[in-house]
C-alpha cells in the first residue's frame, strides 16, 4: 500500500499556459483517499481519470492519455510492471512515478520521465505535469520542424526561385517553419536546466539496432 501524501502547497492546480484541447491525466493509485486528493488538486486544469490498480490502469490507458501519474507499490500489478507493459504497447506519453519507494540503481532501467517521492503536494504534481507537457511539446515541435525544413531544402534544390516565389504552398511552409521556431524558443525558455538535459539526452544515446 502506498503512503498518503501531505496536503501542503496550493489548494488548486495552476492554469494551463496554453489554450487548446484538454490534457488527459491518468492517475494510477490504489488508495482511494490519495487518488481523490490528487484529483481535487488537478481536475480544475486537466481532464482527470483514475485507475485504482495496475490491471485497471492497463485497461484504462489509451492513446488519448497525455500524462500518467503512476504509483509503484500496488497489490495486483506493480507500477513497474504497468510501466513496462505500457512501453511494450508503444505508449509514448510521459509517465511520472509518484511513490513512497525511494529510487535505487534499479530505477535506471525503468522507462519513466519523472520520479516523485511521497509525500507530495499539489504544486509538486502540477509542476511535474507541466514539465512533462513542455518536453512533449518540444519533442513534437522538433520533429515537425525538421520535417518542414527538409521539405524546404528539397524544394529549393529542385524548384526555380521564380516558381517558389509564386507558390502559396511554399509561403505557408515558410510561415510554419517560423512559427515552430518561435514556439520552440518559448518552450525552451521555460525549461529548467535538468529539463534541458533530459530533452537532449536521447540525442546522445546510440540508436537501437
Amino acid at each position: 500500500m502506498s503512503d498518503r501524501p501531505t496536503a501542503g502547497g496550493d489548494d488548486s492546480p495552476s492554469e494551463q499556459a496554453d489554450d487548446g484541447p484538454p490534457v488527459d491525466v491518468l492517475i494510477v493509485e490504489d488508495e482511494p483517499q490519495v487518488a481523490e486528493l490528487y484529483t481535487s488538486w488537478l481536475d480544475d486544469s486537466y481532464r482527470v481519470s483514475v485507475a485504482d490498480g495496475g490491471e485497471a490502469a492497463l485497461a484504462a490507458w489509451d492513446a488519448e492519455v497525455d500524462v500518467v501519474l503512476l504509483d509503484r507499490r500496488m497489490p495486483d500489478v506493480s507500477g513497474d510492471e504497468v510501466l513496462s507493459a505500457l512501453r511494450e504497447r508503444g505508449a509514448e506519453c510521459p509517465v511520472a512515478i509518484v511513490t513512497a519507494v525511494d529510487p535505487s540503481i534499479d530505477t535506471i532501467e525503468m522507462g519513466f520521465d519523472e520520479y516523485l517521492v511521497k509525500p507530495v503536494d499539489s504544486e509538486d504534481l502540477v509542476e511535474a505535469i507541466e514539465r512533462l507537457l513542455d518536453r512533449t511539446k518540444y519533442r513534437d515541435g522538433l520533429q515537425e520542424y525538421f520535417a518542414n525544413v527538409s521539405k524546404r531544402s528539397v524544394l529549393e534544390k529542385h524548384v526555380t526561385d521564380a516558381e517558389l516565389q509564386q507558390s502559396d504552398a511554399y509561403e505557408r511552409l515558410q510561415r510554419r517553419i517560423e512559427e515552430i521556431e518561435e514556439d520552440l524558443e518559448t518552450t525552451l525558455y521555460r525549461f529548467e536546466d535538468r529539463d534541458f538535459r533530459a530533452v537532449f539526452r536521447e540525442f546522445e544515446e546510440p540508436a537501437a539496432e
